[in-house]
């Protein structure tokens, strides 16, 4: 069975839940993900599903697009494609659909984003650098202050903490616990926060780490 779907991050909301306790929970919309192509050791060197979410328009997609989907039976082409490595040989074929019934409540999983992107940035927003004094006529406030030494090494060491893109980088959140299935509107509610801002695309599986500590 393919523990992986993609869905589209909804937002964030509360629920009760059998003891009556408030949790803040995020909602997924994981409409079923049609299986584009299947991939074995025989043809590809490793096995692997790759699934399709959402529809791109017919005057956006390419001719390459159109062909790859049409081969799975799909009249247009999915807008986000991701591929699900597996251990053994799939037994899904092209054209079968995934959904939201693979998961259960009381699962743990990961999902997948990317974070909200907050632009260029300073070293005390992005690194949360404590910056110079505030007053008393001090000329140094928040800006990065030293970052080498003089004559040895001469130089800037890698990984200096810099002003820069702050952001926008694909993330995993692990082990987070569904709260609730509705497989009649496709959604998956997960207790907690998941990367990216409401309306982007996001990754759910089956989570590695934290399985047999749940058990």
């Amino acid at each position: 069975m393919i523990n992986t779907i993609i869905g589209k991050k909804i937002g964030m909301t509360q629920i009760y839940d059998e003891q009556n306790v408030l949790m803040p929970v995020t909602v997924v919309l994981a409409e079923p993900c049609p299986v584009v192509q299947v991939k074995t050791v025989e043809s590809d060197g490793y096995n692997a599903v790759q699934l399709g979410y959402s529809a791109k328009k017919t005057k956006n997609t390419s001719k390459a697009e159109l062909n790859h989907a049409a081969k799975a039976g799909l009249e247009v082409a999915p807008r986000t494609l991701d591929e699900v490595r597996l251990d053994d040989t799939p037994d899904a074929k092209p054209g079968d659909m995934v959904t939201v019934e693979n998961f259960k409540a009381d699962q743990l999983i990961d999902v997948i984003g990317v974070t909200k992107g907050k632009g260029f940035a300073g070293v005390m927003k992005r690194f949360r650098v404590k910056g110079g004094p505030a007053t008393h006529g001090s000329m140094f406030h928040r800006r990065i202050g030293s970052i080498g030494m003089c004559q040895t090494p001469g130089r800037v060491f890698k990984n200096q903490k810099m002003p820069g893109h702050m952001g926008s980088k694909r993330r995993t959140v692990q082990n987070l616990r569904v709260v609730r299935i509705d497989a009649e509107k496709n959604l998956i509610l997960v207790r907690g926060a998941i990367p990216g801002a409401n309306g982007d695309t996001v990754v759910v599986r089956s989570a590695i780490k934290g399985q047999k500590a749940a058990a």
